[in-house]
């Protein structure tokens, strides 16, 4: 017997908190009824699980794949309904064949590391704020950062909906009329950089996540992918635990 969950995460459709809202919503079918609650349990050798009519398969060999977001892409599946180019767009651009899903975001001016799979425990310990995952990004801002400003940026600040403390901020260099940062978090709340850069005067002009946890960009350029080696995805592991 599985969670009805994690069954579908396993099953490399989505992740195991994505799993969650597609159930509440009533788009998934067991044995051709729907049901509500994530958390009831199935057996996979026995029960149908459908999602949206379609039949739900366990997936059987993990896809661990590590890309460069260009700027330009939405982080999602499927279509956009205004036009715009998507993961799964990038996806065939590329020759990405696997069926896999996001572990995370980068919004659609942001760019680098992306991480695809079809495990969703993995994804999940990259996803969920408990587990504290560090997330290292090059951040480009407009107007020259002063040494009191950037004194105040290591203290972290007050936004609307949370309090923001960088795990670790350098200045890797001044230019003449924009600052070029590094700033590591495991915060993964939507355009949590960008509001805090933007709340000290000082707008993000360009970002690009360069790392998650022993997982780096490596020398990889916009649009260009690899396989995950077994080192990376054991150093996020070892991390969650």
């Amino acid at each position: 017997m599985i969670r009805l969950n994690r069954f579908i995460s396993q099953s490399g459709v989505c992740s195991r908190r994505k799993a969650d809202l597609l159930i509440k919503e009533g788009r998934v079918k067991v044995n051709g009824k729907v049901v509500a609650q994530p958390g009831i349990k199935i057996d996979p050798e026995k029960d149908t699980v459908e999602l949206d009519g379609k039949l739900i398969k366990p997936q059987e060999k993990k896809v661990y794949i590590k890309i460069y977001k260009p700027r330009g892409y939405l982080t999602q599946l499927g279509k956009d309904k205004f036009g715009r180019k998507t993961l799964t767009d990038l996806m065939e651009e590329v020759g990405i064949k696997e069926k896999v899903f996001p572990a995370g975001r980068l919004d659609l001016e942001s760019e680098g590391l992306l991480i695809l799979t079809n495990d969703g425990d993995f994804a999940n310990i990259i996803m969920h704020p408990k587990k504290k995952i560090p997330k290292k990004y090059v951040v480009e801002v407009k107007g020259r950062v002063s040494s009191e400003t950037f004194n105040k940026m290591k203290k972290g600040k007050k936004l609307d909906d949370t309090f923001l403390k960088p795990d670790d901020i350098k200045i890797l260099r001044k230019k003449k009329n924009s600052t070029l940062l590094e700033i590591t978090i495991h915060s993964g709340q939507k355009r949590i950089i960008r509001r805090f850069m933007k709340s000290f005067g000082h707008p993000v002009l360009r970002l690009i996540r360069v790392g998650i946890d022993g997982i780096s960009l490596d020398r990889l350029k916009p649009s260009q992918w690899k396989y995950l080696s077994q080192k990376e995805i054991e150093s996020v592991v070892k991390s969650a635990s």
